[in-house]
């Protein structure tokens, strides 16, 4: 499986640093003037000017938004000038350089600025004044990891795309759904574009505190996990369950449901999936509309969040049905996601399993057995419990074997049905 490709965005940061005034280091000085004919230098009269994204500075000269939007006390500022103001207010600085710019003062070459830029998802920008600060600041922090040798450069790399790629996500959920949500129509004699300035300026930096704050919590729980592993290979290759849960019949609904109404089952059943797979000791790898792909590290854990998830949604009459298909070997993992055999058997799992029905394979049921969260056989069981002989072993699930069937680039497997007992 790979992750979602970000959407290029040119000149915007997703959660840009706070910039130099943290004291951590000093900001850049403004390139000198004196052109070299290279269009790198910052015209004197600009100053600190924000730029519009098509180069031609229109602002005041104390970084906020142009007198000729209007005064918004006179409701006379169009949605330009309000999306001016939010950019200056989430970049917390305006836009001074350019690309080349940008390089010269952090002190790294355009060609490794631009293998940054885009490994963040951010587009090409050419000549454009559409950088600030805080990206000279990252492009100096990131670069100054390489050279004190605690990251090689492909890794900086790697650590740009999957912070680019995390966080574009979820900009795109806030914008798209939370600030929707919150900036309906109200009572007060303004348009939502007009509410939505004070409640950005209310809510940034109480989301940015919230992002940092869980960001260490997920850090915290990676690095133990990596710890906890027995040697140095197991760390790059795990052994995991990995399931995935996929809606059945999803593409009919499509057609003949509401984009609206799709939309909100999207999210229920993201949302539910999400839930049921944290409270129960999983953890979600990614979402993918009408299927969710989680992982766990043992094969009891796993088993109860695939019953769990089919009990959950079948007392739910707005769900279709849900299938699921687990597995349990070595995997891969790199930036978050999960890749090899043991993946592409979940899913073939996933697709020949019946409705809200729950197919393993042989290596997830030997470790339930092997756990005794099983009994290798449902006669064997029914035999002990009838001689009453010592105490009962307590089985949490019972498997039955399906037949063996042959599955595209896996050979013949032979899938288990699970159920609770």
């Amino acid at each position: 499986m790979t992750a979602d490709e970000p959407g290029g965005t040119a000149g915007h940061e997703h959660g840009a640093p706070r910039g130099p005034s943290d004291g951590a280091v000093d900001p850049p000085a403004a390139p000198p003037p004196g052109g070299d004919g290279s269009g790198a230098d910052v015209p004197a009269d600009t100053g600190d000017l924000p730029a519009h994204p098509d180069g031609d500075a229109s602002a005041s000269g104390d970084g906020g938004p142009s007198e000729s939007a209007g005064d918004p006390e006179e409701g006379g500022e169009d949605d330009d000038g309000i999306a001016a103001r939010l950019e200056h207010l989430i970049l917390g600085a305006p836009r001074r350089y350019t690309a080349f710019q940008a390089a010269r003062s952090a002190g790294v070459s355009v060609d490794l600025a631009a293998r940054f830029w885009r490994a963040m998802g951010f587009a090409d920008i050419g000549q454009v004044k559409a950088l600030t600060e805080a990206d000279v600041l990252a492009l100096r922090r990131l670069s100054g990891l390489v050279e004190a040798g605690l990251l090689s450069e492909a890794m900086a790399v790697q650590v740009a795309r999957s912070t680019g790629q995390t966080t574009a996500r979820l900009a795109d959920w806030q914008i798209d759904s939370f600030l929707e949500g919150l900036t309906e129509p109200q009572d007060t004699g303004l348009s939502r574009t007009e509410i939505t300035y004070p409640l950005v300026e209310l809510l940034l930096p109480e989301l940015e505190e919230f992002l940092v704050y869980v960001w260490r919590r997920q850090l915290a729980a990676a690095t133990s996990r990596v710890v906890q592993a027995q040697d140095d290979a197991e760390m790059v290759d795990r052994r995991l369950a990995v399931g995935f849960a996929d809606l059945v019949g999803f593409t009919r609904l499509t057609r003949r449901m509401e984009e609206e109404e799709l939309g909100e089952l999207v999210e229920a059943f993201e949302t539910t999936a999400a839930d049921l797979v944290a409270a129960h000791g999983g953890r979600l790898i990614k979402t993918l509309g009408d299927e969710v792909l989680f992982a766990a590290d043992d094969a009891g854990t796993a088993s109860e969040i695939g019953l769990r998830l089919i009990e959950t949604l079948a007392h739910d009459e707005t769900m279709p049905e849900l299938r699921v298909g687990i597995a349990l070997g070595t995997v891969t993992t790199r930036m978050g996601d999960v890749f090899g055999t043991t993946v592409n058997l979940a899913s073939r799992l996933t697709s020949i399993a019946p409705k809200d029905t729950v197919l393993v394979d042989e290596a997830l049921a030997q470790g339930l057995i092997k756990a005794g969260d099983a009994p290798a056989s449902e006669a064997e069981a029914a035999a002990a419990a009838k001689e009453g002989e010592g105490p009962l072993p307590t089985y949490r699930f019972a498997l039955q074997p399906m037949w063996q069937r042959p599955v595209r680039g896996l050979g013949v497997v032979e899938p288990w049905l699970l159920r609770r007992r």
